[in-house]
């Protein structure tokens, strides 16, 4: 795995942090149902730096790639409307420097987005402005100097600023996603690990899929991933170094359940595996390869995962009967149940604003993405499905993605398993495109941090 290419320098124009000054806001508890409309103007280049771009990137125009990647993720968020450029009144050059707000309100838009791309020294230079239409004003504007083989998170770190200018939130769109690649016959699926952008370009294999791979699962950098592979049989857990490419055998552990999570500060992992018959949940420190026992019940205690600030674990456990989720601290004491609804419930996560926990469930044959508080209340079904399962949380808790599987038919043919996203609106709900089949997502933290 190459190195991950790095943000060289960052200029701050200007920026107003108070959103009491803004005259547009987008209202995040609503989802698509009434996106607000912005114009994503082609970014501007000379023609120098046009003809330098395409000779290294191949890419005739960089600005409008740019701008294609930041129409496309706006887009995907449900929370904006971008308008067609066929219907722009302005040139991107002009648009950049003084926009006629009367042609940008003529066809509608609210926000609008301009900018200008060069070629200096060697490095690309993107600047872009965030206008109030409506108020007719500039409300953002920031520049970015890297290497030009970066310009796709150019892109995603102009939509995150964005994002986060018009809802108050962090944005989600400068991150990656693991998961399982899958291929082949439902009965014989060949896995392997995969990793790629949010929006599912710059896919790579990871493995080669001569050994079973699953559950991969970033630490907090999201640098370093743990997955569960089975080794003659055997299920190993592994440490895998996505910028070295090193690859590290953390321990053998027979009839273990799930691959383990990381803790928020990235020095244990904590799993569950059976011993002596029975199944508990374990942390490892990774300093010192100490091996914890956490859960003491002869029932199956399965799926650990940590609230963001370390002090407390979700689980799911059939102590009571059948599969709920419980919480309890992060040394096993103060077990408790929050989950109480009709079914059973699995693969519980913690949401990285510490204040809802998604899972999974199964009632009456269906499954269901849902979410509830941490105390289970407020419980809300997301989507449902044939067979659905495994949500990861994006980095500013507002999206889920999880992995859908469908029927086959009498033959045992027309299997497929496909990456999917939802929102906590459940309203925008979206495949993610993959170059095969694909299963256990995980989302990584903003890479831009």
């Amino acid at each position: 795995m190459c190195k991950m290419i790095r943000i060289l320098f960052l200029i701050l124009i200007l920026f107003l942090p108070n959103r009491t000054f803004a005259l547009i806001e987008v209202d995040i508890t609503r989802g698509n149902l009434n996106p607000l409309p912005v114009a994503v103007s082609p970014l501007s280049i000379d023609e120098s730096s046009r003809q330098s771009f395409e000779k290294m990137l191949k890419k005739k125009n960089i600005g409008s790639e740019i701008s294609k990647i930041v129409e496309f993720n706006l887009k995907t968020s449900g929370l904006f409307n971008p308008l067609n450029k066929n219907a722009f009144l302005q040139e991107p050059d002009i648009a950049n420097l003084k926009p006629r707000f009367e042609d940008w309100s003529l066809i509608k838009a609210q926000a609008l987005i301009t900018g200008k791309v060069n070629f200096i020294d060697g490095k690309l230079r993107v600047e872009f402005r965030l206008w109030d239409v409506l108020g007719g004003k500039e409300i953002m504007a920031l520049a970015f100097t890297t290497v030009p083989d970066n310009w796709r998170r150019v892109g995603h770190i102009i939509t995150d600023k964005v994002y986060e200018r018009l809802t108050g939130e962090k944005g989600y769109f400068d991150t990656r996603i693991i998961y399982v690649a899958e291929e082949g016959p439902k009965t014989r699926r060949i896995k392997k690990l995969a990793i790629m952008d949010q929006d599912g370009a710059n896919n790579k294999f990871l493995t080669l899929g001569n050994e079973l791979v699953l559950t991969p699962r970033f630490n907090p950098t999201s640098q370093m991933v743990t997955y569960l592979s089975y080794f003659k049989n055997l299920p190993r857990v592994y440490l895998l170094d996505i910028e070295t490419g090193m690859q590290e055998v953390v321990g053998d552990f027979p009839g273990m359940t799930f691959a383990p999570r990381f803790s928020p500060d990235g020095k244990k992992i904590i799993m569950s595996f059976a011993k002596d018959g029975n199944s508990e949940i374990y942390t490892m420190d990774l300093e010192n390869r100490i091996v914890e026992k956490i859960t003491n019940h002869p029932s199956i205690d399965t799926s650990p995962s940590y609230s963001p600030d370390g002090k407390y674990i979700c689980f799911n456990s059939d102590r009571s009967g059948y599969q709920q989720i419980y919480i309890m601290k992060s040394d096993g004491s103060n077990v408790k149940r929050i989950s109480f609804g009709r079914g059973l419930y699995g693969t519980p996560v913690w949401s990285p604003r510490g204040d809802l926990i998604a899972f999974t469930k199964l009632h009456k044959g269906k499954f269901y993405i849902g979410v509830m508080r941490t105390d289970g209340s407020g419980e809300r079904l997301l989507t449902e499905n044939f067979y659905q399962e495994a949500p990861s949380w994006s980095p500013n808790g507002r999206v889920l993605i999880f992995y859908r599987e469908t029927k086959t038919d009498d033959k045992g043919e027309g299997f497929s398993a496909k990456l999917w996203s939802i929102d906590l609106t459940g309203y925008n709900e979206r495949m993610v495109k993959t170059p095969i089949d694909a299963s256990d997502p995980s989302w990584s933290s903003l890479l831009s941090n």
